[in-house]
């Protein structure tokens, strides 16, 4: 199959129904420019003011850790899992996915990307009318692409994927508002069905990593965290797979997401962040204390529940058509190792044992008194306490429950 690189990309928002037209990025030389429309600028919505905000003229990056692309583009790309069955499909076609550019990922993501930015053309194709696979049958289909199969439904889990990124397996899928049905949810769904994102085990997984999300996620609301609805999706042969409602999605509106990680230009494989430049962050975004208090709730519970996995790629804001920024709530919250088995993001200069007195240094440094700083730690810990309980009810290994336990207990 002859494949037809792109060199020019046009980008837009959509928010509700209309398309805001935005910029145009184009491929020369192979090096990638992009220009804002005039019309985009006047309306003063910033849809990155970090390290690219609004201005005049042709502008490039020379970030070779986001393929060339600004980072508010470059967040639109799938990674891991969704550039793995990217590029199965693509080689099915007798397509190099080597010689592919930056523009041509994102004309296959096209309007199925996570947030509200679209890029045209768009290659995505639509899944065709017919009944949704059950989830057992995605998450076996996953597990052999994983193991070097091209799989039966090679091209249903590309349409399902969106621009979803982490190693893991993920699907979009619209759900009906009772759980009684599935359907594909890239795109806009009828009344009575949410967006929702659900995940299978990796290689690395053992089958209970669903359940064992599950109960992180039920603990994070507990501890005063924001998070989305969640939800126990059952399996045949686990425990369950973890879903949970998009957060950049309320009803069929959309809202433009940016991670922490693309609005810094920060190489999110390559451990650089503290968490005082996340509440940094935040509050430049924001202007808002509540939201700053909120990124500091975050790193304790991170810390707290050994979720090491906390890179820039984990923290997200939304923007609303209005130009209101917010943080988003709480995502990929699970027990994990970093690199070299210290945190991500680090704690008041701290990655390798991060514990209360960095904790409360971090609140200090964020004007975080001393008393909310140590009522949060306690609220964490709290809600921490409920590991062995609610895992046992969801279902985790019993190995897996004693190894968190252990874990868990030696950070009080």
């Amino acid at each position: 199959m002859k494949y037809s690189p792109v060199e020019i990309i046009n980008v837009g928002l959509i928010f509700d129904q209309d398309k805001i037209p935005v910029g145009r990025l184009a491929l020369q030389n192979r090096k990638i420019f992009f220009e804002y429309d005039d019309d985009f600028i006047s309306s003063g919505l910033e849809i990155s003011p970090y390290s690219f905000p609004l201005k005049r003229g042709v502008q490039s990056v020379d970030l070779p850790f986001f393929d060339g692309l600004p980072g508010v583009f470059h967040d639109s790309l799938p990674d891991g899992w969704g550039r793995l069955i990217l590029d199965r499909a693509l080689r099915a076609r007798n397509i190099s996915p080597e010689n592919l550019s930056s523009l041509d990922r994102l004309a296959h993501v096209g309007r199925s990307g996570m947030g509200a930015l679209v890029y045209e053309p768009d290659y995505k194709n639509k899944p065709e009318e017919k009944d949704f696979p059950s989830l057992d049958d995605l998450a076996t289909q996953a597990q052999k692409i994983l193991e070097g199969e091209t799989g039966d439904v090679l091209e249903e889990l590309v349409s399902l994927n969106g621009s979803s990124s982490g190693a893991r397996p993920k699907a979009l899928i619209g759900v009906r508002n009772d759980k009684s049905k599935i359907v594909h949810g890239v795109y806009d769904l009828e009344e009575g069905f949410d967006h929702w994102l659900v995940k299978f085990p990796n290689m690395a997984d053992g089958m209970d990593s669903g359940a064992i999300e599950f109960v992180y996620a039920q603990m994070a609301k507990e501890a005063g965290l924001e998070m989305e609805e969640t939800y126990l999706f059952p399996g045949t042969k686990s425990p369950g797979f973890f879903g949970t409602k998009r957060f950049d999605r309320i009803g069929n509106k959309r809202l433009h997401l940016h991670t922490a990680a693309g609005i810094l230009h920060s190489n999110f494989r390559q451990p650089a962040l503290d968490y005082k430049d996340l509440i940094k962050l935040t509050l430049f975004l924001t202007k808002d204390m509540g939201e700053a208090e909120k990124m500091f709730r975050l790193a304790v519970f991170n810390v707290l529940s050994h979720n090491r996995d906390d890179h820039g790629k984990n923290f997200s804001y939304l923007m609303t058509s209005k130009g209101q920024w917010g943080l988003s709530p709480a995502y990929d919250l699970i027990y994990s190792s970093g690199p070299g088995g210290e945190q991500s993001t680090m704690v008041a200069g701290e990655g390798a044992n991060p514990g209360t007195k960095h904790l409360l240094e971090l609140a200090k440094g964020a004007s975080i008194s001393a008393k909310s700083a140590q009522n949060i730690i306690d609220q964490c810990r709290a809600a921490l306490s409920g590991w062995k309980h609610l895992s046992k009810a969801a279902g985790v290994s019993k190995d897996k429950i004693t190894e968190i336990d252990c874990v868990l207990s030696s950070k009080k």
